[in-house]
Parts: structure tokens; sequence; C-alpha cells
């Protein structure tokens, strides 16, 4: 795989700037040692250390297909169709965790209620539903849902813990998805290690998802995939090591039983003082290929993405370059953001052979008195998708792109709350706009987001 020489150019450029102006950051070595004090000592008991908290969540979201494409369903046997669709939610969490009861080893439990509220509910403005709003199947908006988001145990030794039952779970393949009114979780057994200083351990497997739109749990699928194409079960293991003050790694392993394996490296470095000139290096590399009974037929895909991030002290200038290898889409878990990739945007920019290059600028406004208020405006443009070589079974749709493009821009602003009542209080609006060439997945579309989330506590 080749950089194109736009590329390289603009890479090039960041580090060599960087390079010369940026004042020297710690780059020491961090020693693998035992670690002295243990997490589970410090237990405080299951009532002494229990807490009730949440966060509510108001989210808004109006999309507007162009150059002819539409929104389609199907109700009373008629399919109708608009340009415009548009979804409103309001969804609440409300958490209860207790502390670790105390002794060797500590048990405590997590218990999560999730609801939904639909702000709007008629069909012809949700266009019969989505991954958005939760809908009958006549198409009319369920005004209102609940369900248990998380229900877990948790039993810890030390600074290990296993964590048994519907879960949060974070890493590159298998990572809970925030981007609607609700997140989604995960349902299995999971165990995390940091019993090193600087090097961390995790396994897990799961059996199922628990849809951000959805009440009841489903099996794992793909994101890009026939949706008929379901794994039993996932399992996944991975180590995140700090070799140094200003570098951190990351190894996984994910197998989706019957659809894939999937091989992960992160990397990210940071140089120099951003009051004067920082530059932080990303890299991203998954390597996917069919395994098991491979319902999704064959695969064989390396993706990686390459950033360079400059820093001065409000403003922030990120280049990065992303490339898929193989015949198919570079494909994840559907409801996860198992998806690291510095150009994964409101598209991800994951066609089969594609190219893809962003720039990206963001101002932190608390450089000049106003904490917590930030901009952001990017564009990212992806070239040469080309799947007309494919000839296996689970993503038929590719054959029809060949040299296929599209271009993305949005620009955001968001504001956290700093102090009072409602601190940590968030509030971001995103317009984001999408154009593509004809057979490009994506389309053509524009999407306005207002996204609103006050956090709580009770206890």
């Amino acid at each position: 795989m080749k950089l194109s020489s736009t590329a390289l150019l603009a890479l090039a450029i960041s580090s060599v700037t960087a390079t010369a102006y940026a004042e020297s950051q710690s780059q020491a070595f961090n020693p693998v040692t035992v670690k002295t004090t243990s997490a589970q000592s410090e237990a405080t008991g299951f009532v002494e250390g229990q807490s009730v908290s949440g966060s509510t969540r108001n989210w808004y979201s109006n999309e507007l297909r162009r150059r002819g494409s539409a929104f389609s369903y199907t109700r009373d046997g008629v399919t109708r169709s608009d340009s415009r669709r548009t979804n409103w939610v309001q969804g609440t969490i409300l958490n209860y965790t207790s502390g670790f009861t105390q002794g060797t080893v500590g048990f405590s439990t997590e218990v999560a209620a999730y609801n939904a509220i639909a702000l709007l509910g008629d069909h012809d403005d949700i266009m019969g539903g989505s991954n958005r709003t939760l809908a009958h199947s006549d198409g009319d908006a369920v005004d209102q849902w609940s369900k248990l988001g998380l229900a877990n145990v948790k039993a810890r030794v030390s600074n290990t813990t296993l964590t048994a039952g519907r879960q949060n779970f974070s890493s590159p393949m298998v990572d809970v998805i925030g981007n609607r009114a609700l997140p989604s979780s995960f349902q299995g057994v999971s165990l995390h290690s940091e019993e090193l200083e600087n090097l961390a351990f995790d396994v897990a497997t799961f059996d199922r998802s628990s849809p951000r739109t959805e009440q009841s749990l489903a099996k794992f699928r793909s994101g890009y995939g026939s949706s008929l194409a379901e794994a039993d079960h996932v399992n996944t293991a991975g180590i995140t090591y700090q070799p140094f003050a200003s570098l951190t790694t990351s190894l996984w392993g994910t197998q989706a039983e019957d659809l894939w394996n999937q091989y992960y490296f992160g990397a990210s470095h940071e140089l120099g003082d951003s009051s004067v000139l920082s530059l932080t290096t990303g890299l991203n590399y998954y390597r996917t290929v069919d395994s098991g009974k491979s319902k999704l037929g064959d695969i064989d895909n390396n993706t990686y993405s390459l950033s360079f991030g400059l820093t001065h002290q409000a403003h922030s200038l990120t280049f990065s370059y992303q490339e898929v290898d193989g015949n198919e889409y570079f494909d994840y878990l559907n409801e996860t953001n198992g998806i690291y990739l510095a150009n994964s945007l409101l598209s991800d920019f994951n066609g089969p052979n594609e190219k893809s290059f962003q720039i990206a600028y963001g101002l932190n406004m608390a450089e000049y008195g106003v904490p917590g208020l930030k901009f952001n405006i990017y564009q990212a443009r992806g070239w040469g998708i080309d799947g007309t070589h494919y000839n296996s079974t689970g993503y038929t749709d590719v054959r029809a792109m060949d040299g296929e493009h599209h271009y993305e821009y949005g620009i955001g602003a968001s504001y956290a709350v700093q102090s009072g009542p409602l601190k940590a209080t968030a509030v971001r609006a995103t317009y984001t706009t999408h154009r593509a060439s004809e057979n490009q997945a994506d389309g053509n579309i524009n999407e306005f987001r207002l996204v609103t989330t006050i956090p709580f506590n009770i206890l």
C-alpha cells in the first residue's frame, strides 16, 4: 500500500514543522513493574460506596436527501418516500452502582434503567423508523419505551475485575456507541487486569448486544454485510502498553464467530508543548479475514489510518490519510463503535480499495477566556473505490462500485458548563454535508444535529 503524493506532502510538512518548532516533551521510558497499590484494598463496602447517578439527553436530527434521492418506508402495503427525515428523542439513564465489599475478593453490582420518549412520532416525520427512533410495524414511533441497559455483577481481586452480565465495554473492536439518545451495551463476561504499571490486559466474550434503539437483545451482525449473517459469540482480547510517557500502544484480536477474525494495532505519540507547538501522531491498523463458516463469504482486508495533529494554544490542525486494501468494505460489528479509523465520520470512508484524506481545524475558546466552548470544521475526500473484483457472497453491492468517489464536510460547535448546578452539561450542534458519485454507498445528504446532555447525581 502506498500513500498518494498529496498525502505524503501534507504529512511530511506537518511532521517537519512540528519537529522544527516544538519544545521537548518527556520521552521517558516507563518500566513495567508490579503495582504496589491495590484498588480492592481501598474498598469502602457495598452500601458505603454506592451511588445513584444518571443523565438525560435531548437528541434532534434533521436529514435532507439531495440529488433526487429520498427516504422511504412501507405503510399499509404502500411505499412512501420523502427527501426529509426528522427524529427527536429524549433519552434518560438512571444508574445504580454499589461499592465493592471489603476483603480479599470484593463484590459489587451495577444496574441502569434506560428510557426513551419520542418527541416526534408521526411516520411522515421519522419515515418509518430507523436506528434513530424505535417504531411500530405501521411506521409510527413507539411513544415511550424502557429497558435494562446495564445489569451486572463484579468480582475484584487486587487490581483485576471480572464483570458478568449486561455491561459497557470499550475496545477497538467491541466498543459502546453513544451517538444516539441512548447508548448500546453488551451481554457477556469480561476481565480487566491492571496488576502491572503501564500494562493492562483485557479478555471478554459476548453473546448479545443491546442496540441503541431497540428494547430487546440482538445477536451480533456486521455493519455493512448481509443482515442474515449473525455471530453467536464475539470473543476479544487485548493488551494496552505505554512504553514511554509520550507513547501509548494497543494490540487486540477479536473473533466474531463464523464471520471473521479481526486484529488491531494502534499507537498514539505526543511530541512538544501545545503552548508553543505540539505534534500528535496516530496510527490505526486492522487486519480482517473470514473464519469458521464464513457466513459473509471470503474476507481478506487490510485497512489503516495515519494522522498528524498540530496544536498551538487554542488552535489545532489535523491531517489524516486512510486506505482500504481489500475488495470488500472494511467492516465492523453493528451497534458498536468498533472502528478507530481517523476518517470515520458521517461516512466511514471504508469502501473497497478506498483511499481518503481529511483536513480538520479545531478552536478551543478556553484560551480566549471562554472555557468549555469549542468549534471545529473539517473536509474529507474519498476516491478510488473499486469493488469490481469482488467475487464472494457477503457484500454483493460493491460489485457496481467502479472508480466511485465522494466528499464530506462538517462544522460543529460545543459547550460544556464549567460550574454550578448544571456543571458538565454539554450542548453540541453539527451540520454535515455528504456528496457522492452514483454507486457510492452513503449517497447525497445534509444533516443537522442538536444534542444536549445533562448529567445528574442523586446519591
